[in-house]
């Protein structure tokens, strides 16, 4: 599940309403149709491949949708390859619901943090380079939305798939308690960091439009943490004490539609000040 928590778009061109089709030279998307509040246009499916390869990876093959899975299968196919690895940014149903149907209809092993979420392959961890067909992807440990959460680093075409770490429209929410806000401060920093370091430019997100600002996207994320954060702080000083209470005097001007999310990162937020001594 995903939830975008305020409605406002970070910089970076945002190309068009969703993905769908090539992105890349190596990433082409295949959109879920499963849009909502929660998961914006709807999921979006990565296929990777190197040009001139036979062979494919899939990153987040979405819902338990059949009619979405053979899509993505069928894409593959069109384009002459085949699907040898899945891999997921993380476990929420809307990314992992269908990995276990998509490894049967495929043969594809299912790669994941969680072990709960693999299906017949290895875990994934910092350091992590998955080579396949001549495509290379580094596995970058993004937690914080999740506990679970990684992003994908594409270094041939200067983009990193973000999962829900960092999404095309709005922002994402620290789904607390499993979610931890410093644990999130500190993944948009190595994300930065990889735009500053690496040169990556492109923002693959796995809900909304393609982003071709990376460290702006990032920078823009970093200073509307550190926004809401000295609003939550204020909030409790002036006398709002419950998370609910702390929602609706913070986030009085987002659609009520996302205030249960926004619930779940001020939850984040408060245990985040408790933790450090501010309140």
């Amino acid at each position: 599940m995903t939830y975008a928590a305020v409605p406002a778009d970070p910089p970076g061109r945002p190309r068009g309403g969703s993905p769908a089709g090539p992105a890349t030279p190596r990433a082409t998307c295949v959109l879920a149709p499963n849009p909502s509040a929660m998961t914006l246009d709807g999921t979006n499916t990565w296929l990777l491949a190197e040009p001139g390869s036979d062979v494919a990876v899939v990153v987040d093959p979405g819902p338990l949708d059949e009619s979405h899975l053979r899509a993505v299968v069928a894409a593959v196919e069109e384009a002459g390859r085949r699907i040898v690895l899945a891999l997921l940014t993380h476990g929420h149903l809307d990314h992992s619901g269908g990995a276990e149907r998509f490894a049967e209809l495929t043969g594809a092993p299912v790669r994941a943090v969680d072990p709960a979420l693999r299906v017949g392959g290895e875990g994934l961890a910092a350091g992590d380079v998955i080579t396949v067909g001549g495509l290379e992807v580094r596995v970058v440990p993004t937690p914080g939305h999740t506990a679970d959460s990684v992003s994908f680093h594409l270094p041939a075409d200067r983009a990193v798939l973000t999962g829900d770490s960092v999404l095309g429209r709005g922002t994402t929410v620290v789904a607390h308690p499993d979610g931890r806000l410093g644990d999130y401060l500190d993944s948009l920093r190595r994300l930065r960091s990889l735009a500053v370091d690496e040169d990556v430019r492109t923002v693959l997100p796995a809900h909304g439009p393609v982003l071709d600002d990376a460290r702006g996207v990032l920078e823009y994320y970093l200073a509307h943490r550190a926004t809401r954060l000295a609003q939550v702080e204020t909030a409790v000083e002036a006398g709002y004490r419950t998370p609910a209470e702390v929602v609706a005097h913070v986030y009085a001007d987002v659609d009520r539609a996302v205030w249960p999310a926004a619930e779940l990162s001020v939850r984040a937020q408060l245990d985040y000040l408790r933790e450090h001594g501010l309140i």
